[in-house]
């Protein structure tokens, strides 16, 4: 079975992660509280977690499968799906929504031919419509790697993604 998981996985990631995912499958694999430190190393050597990973995972460390997709689908830090290298958020809170945040996920959403949640095909950019930033006072409000801009104006929105290639 584990040489149809590498198959699988040189599919998508290099030999040399394969053998650090082992190393860090090993690693981890014995500790009593190793699955969430060991899901975090993987995803931050793979960058994601497809399923094909946490098949080897499931494997190698003798963990069911079901027990490390409810994990990766339980808390919000892991993903089961490529990210770009810039996460961008859109608040659309009340007061965000009102002020513009509907126009700027609009104009995202066409000008990078994605919806929330997706990543651009070169994986340059996720984007989120999240709830609320708790920003209202800078609304309309977007949060690009962590870094919030308030009172942004639609005509600002390209001015600011192009800052991050």
């Amino acid at each position: 079975m584990e040489n149809q998981l590498d198959k699988a996985l040189l599919q998508e990631f290099s030999l040399a992660q394969i053998t650090n995912l082992d190393r860090i499958i090993e690693n981890h694999r014995k500790e009593p509280d190793g699955l969430i430190p060991l899901l975090e190393d993987a995803q931050d050597l793979l960058e994601y977690l497809p399923i094909v990973v946490l098949k080897k995972i499931s494997h190698k460390a003798n963990i069911p499968l079901s027990k490390i997709y409810g994990i990766v689908t339980f808390y919000s830090f892991f993903t089961m799906k490529p990210r770009g290298r810039h996460i961008i958020q859109v608040c659309m809170g009340t007061a965000c929504y009102v002020r513009g945040g509907q126009e700027i996920s609009q104009f995202i959403e066409k000008k990078y031919k994605i919806k929330s949640g997706e990543t651009t095909r070169d994986r340059r950019f996720t984007y989120e419509a999240i709830r609320c930033l708790g920003t209202c006072g800078l609304a309309p409000a977007i949060v690009v790697d962590g870094e919030i801009y308030g009172r942004v104006k639609l005509i600002e929105v390209m001015e600011i993604l192009e800052k991050y290639k």
